[in-house]
């Protein structure tokens, strides 16, 4: 479930088509009714415009919904959109050091999430040997987590 950015007006600036609100209703939602599932989510760092106070508000965001994994990018000027004719880019080194600290946040809370797992039996689908351990087999939970445990495998 992309969310992109924390603050409102980024979003509009992207042509998102939804608010941090409405988002954070899907999320409610989704931890209302499948309390366990894995929440994932990208997000952009950087994008024209974005001041310090709008990029705390993605953060903030991250801590609110504390994703089990969040897949990041800095802005970078794609060709034919108008946003990379904006003259308000966000110079690259402020770019890398949101990203540094959105990357940091998010390990702490998919640590977090992972957390919830310890002491639990639950159903794996067995996909494949662990090429890197033999003595391992691959597979993933339902919330789509990959696990790695010690088993043997026919191929």
């Amino acid at each position: 479930v992309p969310f992109q950015s924390g603050d409102d007006e980024i979003l509009a600036s992207m042509g998102r088509g939804h608010t941090v609100e409405q988002y954070m209703k899907i999320v409610d939602r989704i931890r209302l009714l499948m309390p366990d599932a894995a929440i994932t989510a990208d997000c952009i760092v950087g994008f024209p415009g974005e001041t310090d106070e709008q990029f705390q508000h993605s953060l903030d965001l991250m801590e609110r919904v504390k994703f089990d994994m969040l897949n990041t990018a800095s802005y970078s000027p794609r060709p034919n959109t108008p946003a990379a004719l904006w003259e308000n880019q966000v110079p690259e080194e402020v770019k890398w050091e949101r990203l540094q600290r959105m990357n940091e946040l998010g390990k702490v809370h998919a640590l977090e999430r992972s957390q919830r797992y310890l002491g639990r039996v639950v159903e794996v689908l067995v996909e494949e040997r662990n090429a890197k351990r033999p003595s391992q087999v691959k597979g993933r939970i339902r919330q789509g987590r990959s696990v790695f445990f010690d088993a043997d495998i026919e191929e």
